[in-house]
């Protein structure tokens, strides 16, 4: 099923989050519904706080963007889920790439992260594993991580970046933006356009 996406605004996305367990409620219908969800809205990571539930799971799909980068064939196979992940080792010299986030849609600015990583977590079966990721990667398993402790991409922007950003924040957090997916505001209903 396909679920609204969370607008910037609301106190959800600034809430860390509790962990999964084997118990928690239609856990695998939950984790369908994001990658059902995320593949509607053309993205390439999803947090379970974007649709309003504050657990520490997010997914993750690199094929949309293999294309552009084919010096990274392994985003071809990078579909999978993190359920309680902690990034242990985050390494190398940061570099600069664009973001986007699907709970801020229409704004896309430079992040610097540091290229490689080495995270904890468990798979679906609650396998738990420790990978090393690097490049686009362990771009998008670090922005879906910041979720999961309240943090978006726009706060790693300059102050006066993000002094610049507020009327479009504004909107986005009144619902007067224009989206191609479902999405869901601090209001009830939309503001007018």
């Amino acid at each position: 099923m396909i679920l609204p996406i969370i607008a910037y605004g609301n106190a959800v996305l600034r809430q860390k989050n509790q962990e999964v367990g084997p118990n928690t409620p239609d856990l695998e219908t939950f984790i369908g519904d994001l990658f059902e969800t995320m593949d509607n809205a053309s993205g390439v990571g999803l947090a379970a706080p974007q649709v309003g539930r504050s657990l520490r799971l997010f997914v993750v799909d690199g094929g949309p963007m293999a294309e552009r980068y084919p010096g990274e064939p392994e985003l071809l196979t990078f579909r999978q889920v993190f359920l309680n992940p902690q990034i242990l080792q985050q390494e190398g010299e940061p570099w600069a790439f664009e973001e986007g986030c699907l709970s801020i849609p229409g704004i896309r600015e430079s992040v610097s992260r540091k290229p490689q990583l080495t995270i904890r977590y468990c798979d679906a079966q609650f396998n738990e594993r420790t990978e090393t990721y690097s490049g686009i990667r362990a771009r998008i398993i670090q922005h879906e991580y910041d979720h999961l402790e309240g943090v978006l991409f726009i706060d790693y922007l300059s102050p006066l970046k993000k002094q610049l950003l507020q009327p479009k924040l504004q909107r986005i957090a009144r619902g007067a933006m224009q989206e191609d997916y479902p999405m869901s505001y601090t209001r009830r209903t939309r503001a007018r356009r």
